[in-house]
């Protein structure tokens, strides 16, 4: 070999690798790559893909549907009624920040007379209520309510320490005027270190056979620690039936509260 041909040779040893090593520094951090719950793949202790373990989002598979308990329409004046639909959340620390729904009403011959869509957002563990006011259907009486989502919801892991420390009080509950004007006072209080904003309390009232009869909803701007407030509903007309039972169901996304 000629010393021209192992000049050569070196030259191209050295090109290969200058391009392997410059490869290499280019691919390394892609294979080295954290993993993150926004990579789109499986990875580190995710239970699926960018869900569960340490991310934000749970993974759809592994948590319970939300159990529609009951859905009705209540008169308050005639030709306008408020909807109410009582449901549960089974999952212990998972919640949803917004999620949109539908209302649908039909009268006593099952004939479709109208609906309302709206968003809310879903407390972790327990049941809630979700309420539309003052929904318009003309001359036609609603007998049945259903209740809807209409999409399919994203699932967000809440601390259990946040929803242990989260405390929100109902105490004194007082109706009055039931044959009259009925109106419903009760005691709010935030037991807790935390800001609540935006808080809407639904209140429904119950029958002695523990059926709904009446339903209605007040709003508080927020509710600082420790601070309590007065909530009062108030109806137009006469009950139905004797309210033997009354619920105050304080509604609020957990994902606005923040300590102060």
């Amino acid at each position: 070999m000629t010393w021209a041909s192992k000049r050569q040779i070196l030259y191209i040893t050295v090109l290969v690798l200058f391009f392997l090593i410059f490869g290499f520094l280019i691919i390394s951090p892609r294979l080295n790559k954290t993993p993150s719950c926004t990579d789109n793949k499986q990875n580190g202790n995710e239970t699926g893909v960018d869900c569960g373990g340490l991310c934000a989002r749970a993974c759809i598979e592994q948590v319970d549907q939300i159990s529609v308990l009951w859905a009705r329409a209540f008169k308050v004046i005639p030709g306008r009624y408020n909807a109410v639909a009582y449901l549960k959340n089974h999952n212990k620390n998972i919640a949803i920040n917004k999620i949109n729904y539908r209302f649908r009403f039909a009268d006593k011959n099952n004939i479709y007379i109208g609906k309302r869509e709206g968003s809310t957002y879903i407390p972790p563990s327990g049941s809630f209520a979700i309420f539309e006011p003052g929904i318009d259907i003309g001359n036609s009486v609603p007998v049945y309510t259903t209740f809807e989502f209409t999409q399919i919801p994203e699932w967000i892991q809440v601390s259990q320490e946040k929803i242990n420390q989260l405390q929100v009080l109902v105490s004194d509950i007082n109706l009055t005027d039931e044959a009259t004007m009925p109106r419903l006072f009760a005691t709010i209080k935030n037991n807790s270190f935390f800001v609540i904003p935006e808080i809407d309390v639904v209140a429904i009232l119950y029958d002695a056979n523990h059926n709904a009869i009446s339903a209605s909803r007040t709003y508080l701007d927020q509710l600082v620690f420790e601070e309590t407030a007065i909530v009062n509903f108030t109806w137009p007309e006469p009950l139905s039936d004797k309210a033997i039972t009354k619920e105050i169901i304080p509604m609020y996304n957990i994902f606005l509260v923040q300590l102060k």
